[in-house]
């Protein structure tokens, strides 16, 4: 097993927490998860580490919210999000870890702003087939598979567009799930074929998955509890604090 110092299992069991969380009841977030795991281990350790407990958390998703998913966004999102994914492979062999990190953290503050706009003029939710939904359904999967590539930070992104669908909070969650889960399955063999994913990040795994279970189920039952009107604003906020982390 990796060494990690007391300091660092504290921060991984906090990113535990927070991946639970994330996905069964605070999407958004996972950026935070992002920054603790490479706070306690080394970048290339922690992205591998943190993938396999983000698959686990997206299991726990999938069984919580199954019927509770909008299959016709997520197929007009698909063909996005494999172009994201290409762009991504080929931005990281040009551009530094720093680099990606503030460029996906202004790209998602611009969208925020956008929101935000859109919220304060009460502009229409655009009708499912139409053009102008073709088109956020297109710019909003290839941002998110971009940026789920380069820094497993596409969280803020999907909870921009399904909030901007109109999504109540258990359809919001059951799509956000199984989106994860299909793009995180994908990049499970492309982790373990370049060496991200090995042995002795599997035993942190195994150690950390009970806390990503608990965590998860208390999410699950938070989130039946959250009216509408307190989930939209606190998944903003959470959107904002994950775009200002990656501008550090």
């Amino acid at each position: 097993m990796l060494a990690l110092s007391s300091t660092g299992w504290v921060l991984m069991v906090l990113c535990a927490v927070v991946v639970g969380l994330t996905k069964t009841a605070l999407p958004g977030a996972g950026t935070i998860a992002v920054g603790l795991a490479a706070a306690a281990m080394p970048a290339k350790e922690s992205t591998g580490t943190l993938l396999v407990l983000l698959i686990l958390g997206d299991l726990l998703a999938v069984a919580s919210y199954r019927r509770e998913v909008e299959w016709q966004t997520l197929r007009r999102m698909a063909p996005a999000v494999l172009v994201g994914l290409l762009l991504g492979t080929g931005y990281l062999h040009l551009a530094s870890d720093t680099a990606t990190r503030r460029v996906i953290g202004l790209v998602l503050l611009a969208m925020i702003a956008i929101t935000l706009w859109r919220r304060h003029h009460e502009a229409p939710v655009p009708p499912v087939g139409s053009r102008a939904a073709r088109l956020a359904g297109a710019g909003y999967g290839s941002m998110a598979g971009f940026t789920t590539m380069v820094a497993n930070a596409a969280g803020p992104v999907t909870s921009l567009y399904f909030l901007s669908r109109g999504f109540q909070v258990t359809r919001f969650l059951g799509t956000t799930a199984w989106f994860y889960l299909v793009v995180n399955l994908v990049k499970l063999p492309l982790s373990a074929g370049i060496g991200v994913i090995r042995p002795e990040t599997l035993w942190i795994d195994l150690v950390l998955a009970p806390v990503v279970v608990l965590s998860a189920l208390a999410g699950r039952r938070l989130a039946r509890r959250i009216p509408q009107r307190v989930f939209e604003p606190l998944v903003m906020v959470l959107t904002v604090l994950s775009a200002v982390n990656l501008l550090r």
